[in-house]
């Protein structure tokens, strides 16, 4: 609920303000609050024992027992009717934990959460589902937890049905669906409850791409329609096209808010670790690549690259603790990262910048021609593109026994915003046999960020024009 003093601020200011503007012929209209957030705080205890846990529970010991972990912290948020309001941020930055606090399913530690109109959540799609029940019986009962009537999901069960198109499977138990099936029946129910609010985290992309261009189209119905949507989603080109406003949080903490663009920009300079958190984040913030400060800031970083490469943590680097890894062992990558087009060395790529590949490998036998060779695939496991030394003409020497060399691949990176998997290789011939000295699946998570994405994993970047047909 609103404190009572910043309710009365409120309401004297309107009552002086509008015959003044009456006055001079100003017609506007106040602004309906659909969520209010205020000093949100989520805190979770961190125990090193269970019986730690036990004890505190229990009230038997005065020295506290845990540690505090703040998943939010201070946030305020206001969201208006008929907004649509994304929120961006890193994994851990907080996002998910608000939309369960607003939308009940978890408890705020502090602070004041006011939501008016009926909400229709798309968190964790099938939540509640009875594996028993078959998909109608499942449809009733998830319908009746959101609080709606018997009647009312009559009324819409034909529509709920139509959407999910599983056809006579909606008669089977849900414990028989496949994976794509379940999201389909679940995202439906969610989807055709007519709600004052809507409340999707990462939810958009569920199913085979015609399913997803319906649940697009879905949402651009609800906007059309004024609805209230509350939007949390890592597709930077989506937040864009829908948000009329973003949020921004970091560590639990809110950054900023603002245009869809000026946060973007700035969530970049998150992922690739150039957010200076004293800057006042503001409704207009530069364009990263053109930002003058952030480039000195980077070019003095990258004096120490290798050094801070080397010292870098494996999960700083986007290393995969759990590589796949095999070969005759004849020769050893011993270190691989990658760096940016300012030379810092990061996960995060924008999209349409250079970027660098670093391998350091050692030899332990004498080598005629090694190979040293580098793929990207998606989440999914399909290949898409990769190219390696003798492809490039770059290296065709023999090596030694005890031989280090180092390896950089630069390139533009053209692929489509999302998340990629670097694979890394040192391969060659000894005579007619093709032999692998030493290869690492999926060593990389590469994260591309893009406010614009085509069709595909491949932007062609095309100069595109239209004009009159009469025109020359």
């Amino acid at each position: 609920m609103f404190h009572t003093d910043e309710r009365e601020r409120r309401v004297l200011l309107i009552e002086y303000m509008c015959p003044l503007m009456r006055t001079r012929g100003i017609i506007m209209e106040e602004k309906q609050l659909a969520i209010h957030v205020e000093g949100l705080n989520k805190v979770y205890k961190l125990y090193d024992h269970n019986r730690d846990r036990l004890v505190d529970s229990l009230g038997l010991s005065r020295k506290k027992k845990y540690r505090e972990h703040f998943a939010l912290r201070g946030v305020d948020l206001d969201v208006y009717q008929g907004e649509c309001v994304g929120i961006i941020g890193t994994n851990g930055s907080g996002k998910s934990t608000i939309l369960k606090i607003i939308t009940g399913v978890l408890n705020e530690t502090s602070g004041v959460v006011q939501v008016n109109g009926r909400i229709s959540a798309l968190l964790e799609l099938g939540a509640g589902f009875n594996m028993e029940y078959n998909g109608i019986e499942n449809v009733y009962l998830n319908g009746s937890m959101i609080g709606f009537s018997e009647k009312e999901i009559d009324e819409k069960i034909q529509d709920i049905l139509d959407f999910a198109d599983i056809g006579e499977y909606v008669y089977q138990p849900v414990k028989t669906y496949s994976s794509g099936m379940f999201v389909r029946l679940a995202f439906a129910v969610a989807i055709n409850i007519d709600p004052e609010i809507l409340i999707v985290d990462e939810a958009l992309s569920v199913g085979d791409v015609f399913f997803q261009a319906k649940c697009y189209h879905k949402f651009e119905e609800f906007k059309k329609q004024g609805k209230t949507i509350l939007f949390v989603s890592h597709d930077l080109s989506a937040i864009s096209k829908y948000c009329d406003r973003a949020v921004l949080l970091n560590q639990g903490v809110k950054l900023g808010e603002g245009s869809p663009k000026a946060m973007i920009d700035t969530y970049k300079r998150v992922l690739v670790g150039q957010y200076d958190e004293s800057e006042n984040v503001g409704e207009e913030s530069e364009n990263l690549l053109d930002d003058e400060d952030l480039q000195r800031a980077a070019a003095k970083k990258a004096d120490g690259v290798a050094k801070d490469a080397a010292e870098a943590s494996a999960e700083a680097k986007g290393q995969n603790p759990n590589a796949l890894e095999y070969g005759t062992k004849q020769a050893q990558i011993e270190e691989f990262y990658i760096t940016d087009d300012r030379g810092v060395p990061t996960n995060a790529i924008l999209k349409g910048t250079m970027f660098t590949i670093h391998m350091k490998v050692r030899f332990m036998d004498p080598i005629p021609a090694p190979i040293f060779a580098f793929s990207v695939k998606n989440v999914i496991g399909v290949e898409i593109t990769g190219t390696n030394t003798m492809i490039e003409k770059a290296f065709l020497d023999s090596v030694e026994p005890g031989d280090v060399k180092n390896v950089t691949f630069t390139q533009k990176m053209n692929l489509q915003g999302g998340e990629y998997l670097l694979s890394l290789g040192v391969t060659g011939y000894n005579q007619d046999t093709f032999e692998v000295y030493h290869r690492l699946y999926d060593a990389l998570n590469i994260t591309v960020v893009s406010d614009k994405n085509t069709v595909g994993y491949y932007d062609m970047d095309s100069n595109t024009k239209v004009w009159d047909a009469e025109e020359k």
